[in-house]
């Protein structure tokens, strides 16, 4: 019997799902980020400015869905101002928060007085909220327990949460296994590997699976600037989404189901498992490797200089989960999310 990982049904949409604009601290407006986009094939983007939840359903059309989200800082303030830490210093978490659906107006967790930076002081005033939430004005801090607490009422609201760049957060083994609530890691962050950062986290996501925390991955750009400059970090790391449509619903509806995987260039066009062999089929190659909950591994490398472009493992429950990456000729990786053997009858 095959089982596919990624659904059989639908169609790949390249996405970025963490995104800048000049309502941050980004310098293009949204319009002008979605042009760029469009221009390098994207179908999907993620507005996600810092702090400020403004929706941009009027740059949805038939070819292009715009996602409103924004990204929650949470920063031990205490060491920045009273023991005068220098702000690079200093332990970060970042969270994307994506709104469900386009009808969302109002900001949670929308900060009253604090938080704001850049041009969010201004462009504040845009954002709509309910003072009769219960998130109104919260006071966020540094600790795994007041973040997991947002991941986890945002969550229930069927936000879509990502987990972003560990590394440029100065974050360790004791800081991200602690973490729970969030649907996947930001396995790759255009922006931060192009400021010279190893934004390259497989060995973060098999701590905090092996924590018992199953969740999956994404790659980002988490773009500021867009243009066709060496220091651009656009379209740098992508997820490649399959959903049956182009339709804000159905992309959403293929995040929470998992049908997608992160890329920095290599493709994946099939993934599935039959009678417990696993079967990748991709873009060019000179790897294709599987890791496992375990202490194993398998891979298949290029020979006599002819690309690879499929590949097949024969898996064992014995090994735990597994994962894939696909290493292009280039050296660039497109990863998958982990999957259980449980879950697929082995």
């Amino acid at each position: 019997m095959k089982k596919h990982l990624l659904t059989e049904k639908g169609n790949f949409y390249k996405a970025n799902l963490h995104c800048h604009t000049n309502l941050s601290d980004g310098l293009q407006s949204p319009a002008e980020v979605k042009d760029f986009y469009k221009s390098l094939g994207y179908s999907v983007v993620a507005y996600t400015d810092h702090d400020v939840f403004i929706p941009h359903n009027d740059l949805t059309d038939d070819n292009f869905v715009a996602l409103n989200g924004f990204e929650m800082e949470f920063a031990n303030r205490y060491d920045c101002y009273a023991n005068k830490t220098p702000w690079d210093r200093v332990k970060q978490c970042h969270v994307c928060l994506i709104a469900p659906n386009p009808s969302i107006e109002n900001q949670p967790f929308y900060p009253k007085e604090n938080y704001v930076f850049g041009n969010a002081v201004q462009t504040r005033k845009l954002v709509k909220f309910n003072p009769n939430d219960a998130t109104f004005n919260f006071e966020r801090w540094y600790d795994h327990n007041c973040i997991n607490y947002v991941m986890q009422t945002m969550r229930d609201r069927g936000y879509f949460i990502t987990y972003n760049h560990p590394t440029w957060s100065l974050e360790d083994y004791n800081d991200y296994t602690k973490y729970k609530g969030m649907h996947a890691l930001e396995i790759i962050n255009g922006s931060s590997k192009m400021l010279g950062n190893p934004e390259y986290n497989p060995n973060v996501y098999d701590d905090i699976l092996r924590n018992g925390n199953r969740i999956n991955v994404v790659a980002s750009d988490d773009n500021h600037r867009v243009g066709g400059t060496l220091y651009s970090d656009c379209g740098r790391a992508w997820t490649m989404i399959k959903a049956e449509k182009l339709t804000y619903d159905a992309i959403i509806t293929a995040l929470l189901s998992g049908d997608y995987y992160a890329s920095e260039g290599p493709e994946i066009s099939e993934l599935y498992v039959e009678d417990g062999v696993l079967k990748v089929k991709c873009s060019s190659a000179q790897a294709i490797k599987v890791n496992y909950e375990a202490r194993k591994s398998q891979i298949k490398l290029i020979e006599n200089n002819a690309p690879l472009t499929e590949a097949e493992f024969t898996l064992s429950k014995d090994h735990g989960y597994f994962r894939v990456t696909v290493v292009g000729l280039d050296g660039k990786k497109a990863c998958t999310s982990a999957y259980y053997p449980e879950d697929l009858g082995l």
